[in-house]
């Protein structure tokens, strides 16, 4: 493990704290341009139990009948009624996306993966990065918004869902994260992430809004549409 990621976890609220959290759940306002090109133009307040422990998380609310459960696993996500008869589901959802581009249309269940992934490592995130299969190595000092940021390059294990094999993490000087840049293999989109608003819940730092633009080979597109807003109205932490 770096320096870098020891230092990040225990801005985060320390591996041995992290370590009894159950499960987070968070009710959230999600909304973007690239939910409307995706085929969602509506704006979304959803709400997730993520097990962290587990790769699982279950919605409701991200359409149809509020009582439906939309689930994600890394293997299978299905929508279940409340008496948890199927409606639909997909096994090897990711497979689902082969041959998509950025104009591409999404289905319900493409939606339960994407959104599912993306929330189970935004909470995880420093912790899951410790794990073993994954690779670090600190990059260079990054100069952004008269701060200087501390970039960690990772690597994640083939098993491990995420927005693509290969991550940049930036970390401020307390070594809270700042921003996230990877490709989106599911979306077809190149993103730098922002991670904003950080908050305490029982010791665990959680980022609680984040912003999702275009980059280029010129830097991110800070001015530009926002392609993907998340914003945590309420955060659990459960042990």
């Amino acid at each position: 493990m770096t320096d870098l990621l020891q230092a990040a976890i225990e801005a985060y609220g320390g591996m041995e704290r992290w370590r009894g959290v159950r499960s987070v759940d968070v009710r959230f306002n999600f909304s973007g341009a690239a939910l409307v090109v995706k085929g969602f133009p509506r704006h979304l307040q959803p709400s997730c139990s993520i097990d962290v422990r587990e790769c699982r998380v279950v919605f409701q609310r991200l359409g149809g009948d509020p009582d439906d459960r939309w689930i994600f696993t890394a293997d299978r996500v299905w929508i279940e009624r409340r008496d948890g008869s199927v409606v639909e589901e997909r096994r090897n959802p990711r497979d689902a996306f082969a041959g998509h581009v950025w104009e591409s249309k999404w289905d319900a269940l493409h939606l339960t993966y994407f959104i599912g992934y993306a929330m189970w490592n935004y909470v995880s995130i420093p912790f899951l990065l410790a794990k073993p299969g994954f690779v670090t190595r600190e990059l260079g000092v990054h100069q952004e918004n008269d701060e200087q940021w501390r970039v960690l390059e990772v690597i994640y294990p083939d098993k491990v869902p995420a927005h693509t094999k290969k991550q940049k993490f930036y970390f401020g000087l307390d070594f809270l994260l700042r921003r996230m840049d990877y490709v989106t293999d599911v979306a077809r989109g190149v993103a730098a992430h922002y991670c904003l608003d950080h908050r305490s819940y029982h010791g665990i730092m959680i980022c609680t809004l984040r912003r999702v633009v275009s980059r280029t080979d010129d830097g991110a597109k800070v001015s530009g549409r926002t392609g993907f807003l998340l914003d945590y109205v309420d955060v659990e932490v459960r042990r």
